[in-house]
């Protein structure tokens, strides 16, 4: 099993879910974020141009089963990108057990509804 966190563009929120749908990834977490990076965003309020020192993103957080991690990351990189400074990053990291609460089950059968894919 594989975590992956994006962290992409507001602007895109909408293509990527789209795109995760796509791709049988039906359940996801995200999260409004703000980070420092090479990209600079600028309000202006009332004709002032503020420099905000800050970019608001969204965070994506996914557990997948080994198999569908490669379809997962695809689908985030063609919906998100931009080809400009500021498009985001995207981690994968390795978990070790996953473990349903309602049923006790664990490991990759947790994350998904086995009756499904019978």
């Amino acid at each position: 099993m594989k975590k992956i966190e994006a962290i992409i563009r507001k602007t895109k929120f909408e293509e990527v879910k789209d795109a995760l749908l796509e791709a049988d990834i039906e359940w996801f977490s995200y999260y409004d974020v703000r980070g420092v990076g090479k990209a600079r965003q600028g309000r202006i309020y009332r004709g002032v141009v503020y420099d905000t020192s800050y970019i608001e993103r969204i965070l994506i957080s996914i557990v997948v089963r080994d198999k569908n991690t490669e379809k997962t990351v695809q689908a985030i990189l063609k919906s998100a990108q931009t080809g400009e400074i500021g498009d985001g990053r995207i981690f994968v990291i390795p978990i070790d057990d996953s473990i349903r609460i309602r049923t006790g089950e664990r490991g990759d059968i947790a994350l998904y509804n086995a009756e499904q894919e019978k």
